[in-house]
């Protein structure tokens, strides 16, 4: 595409915060898992860029909340003219944008669903199912959110990713979630993702009766430096607590 005012705008802001942060363009490509020339385009307003695209290239930058938040409204919403409109219920909610903070520099990353197999882990038929399948976003705000879901799972792929614990009741991978093809594709996908050194995929089995987890799903975020984040969501709603006095393990 050709760069416009607003995409300058943002390749200009993304650009700066990186110098300030010391890093080479080479270096953060690697750690966000992006090529070169995609650093070099989004920098130079010449390739768009998802909010949750500069969500992660800025939590890896590490830039205050308030600073995330506005240089992420520069991001889309442009015509072919360069004019900017983003049309109600099409701006991805502000819970995105904390959770995409914290998985993004979280050291380990631990999940429990119970009706549906999470996120990170889904397919993009699967995902726009489960986003618009309850009928509860109006239709213009579900294909935004389907592509923040598949930019969000850039995080598992990056160099020197998050570890992740995914525990999956048996219950969600018997709903037939947008039918059988649907399906047979998400399962083909959590294969492949659980061979993945980092990814540890379980499965709780329906014969298990009661477990641990039956007070509903959440997903907690681990850290180094300070205490986990954990994080309880509906489908409009996400709840972050910090949880206070656990560490991580020690190898």
């Amino acid at each position: 595409m050709d760069a416009t005012v607003r995409s300058r705008e943002l390749g200009d802001e993304l650009r700066r915060v990186r110098m300030v942060r010391g890093l080479k363009a080479a270096e953060l490509a690697h750690a966000i898992g992006w090529s070169e020339t995609k650093i070099s385009r989004v920098e130079s307003g010449k390739t768009s860029c998802s909010e949750v695209e500069a969500a992660i290239y800025l939590a890896y930058c590490r830039v205050t909340p308030r600073e995330l938040d506005r240089i992420i409204a520069l991001c889309g919403g442009e015509d072919e003219h360069g004019s900017f409109l983003r049309h109600h219920g099409e701006r991805l909610p502000d819970q995105l944008r904390t959770l995409v903070l914290h998985e993004t520099t979280a050291d380990l990353v631990e999940q429990l669903e119970l009706n549906r197999v999470p996120g990170l882990l889904q397919t993009e038929d699967y995902a726009r199912e489960i986003i618009g399948g309850p009928g509860l976003l109006p239709s213009p705000a579900i294909e935004p959110r389907v592509r923040a879901r598949m930019d969000r799972q850039t995080v598992i792929h990056r160099w020197n990713p998050p570890g992740f614990t995914f525990y999956i009741h048996e219950d969600a991978l018997r709903l037939p979630i947008g039918g059988t093809a649907v399906m047979h594709e998400q399962m083909l996908q959590l294969l492949f993702l659980g061979e993945l050194r980092h990814c540890a995929i379980q499965i709780i089995p329906t014969a298990a009766g009661a477990h641990a987890g039956l007070d509903g799903p959440f997903r907690m975020m681990r850290y180094e430096d300070h205490s986990p984040v954990v994080c309880v969501e509906t489908q409009n709603r996400s709840l972050f607590m910090e949880a206070l006095g656990i560490s991580l393990p020690t190898s």
